[in-house]
């Protein structure tokens, strides 16, 4: 079992930055690809950015330039850098990691951007 921890959200006026971190603990041996998922109210949970176990990363269109996923050299810890934060990127701000062919989550961490 993977035990994910989040930190680092909170309210922040637009134009504004956070960084979120997401903590692995547990059996972290084996974990692949790392991931930052989103859900904001009334709307289903999407994939944000993510890392892959070779660096490789990729961005949702609406965050692309704004947001920089990056990961520890122990892979067991990864970070969303958020910038130029706007009100639509409110959500519920979720990591998840893959391992041996198993998802696991995090339980998800409030972002609010303020107009």
């Amino acid at each position: 079992q993977v035990q994910l921890v989040e930190s680092g959200g909170g309210l922040v006026q637009a134009g504004g930055s956070l960084r979120l971190s997401c903590a692995a603990s547990g059996s972290t041996f084996g974990i692949d690809a790392m991931a930052w998922h989103r859900q904001a109210q009334g709307k289903e949970r999407a994939l944000v950015a993510s890392i892959s176990s070779i660096d490789f990363t990729d961005y949702d269109d609406a965050v692309k330039g704004r947001f920089t996923i990056s990961r520890d050299n122990a892979k067991t810890t990864v970070y969303l850098q958020m910038d130029s934060l706007k009100p639509e990127d409110t959500a519920v701000y979720y990591c998840a990691v893959y391992r041996m062919g198993q998802k696991y989550w995090g339980q998800g961490i409030r972002v609010t951007v303020s107009s």
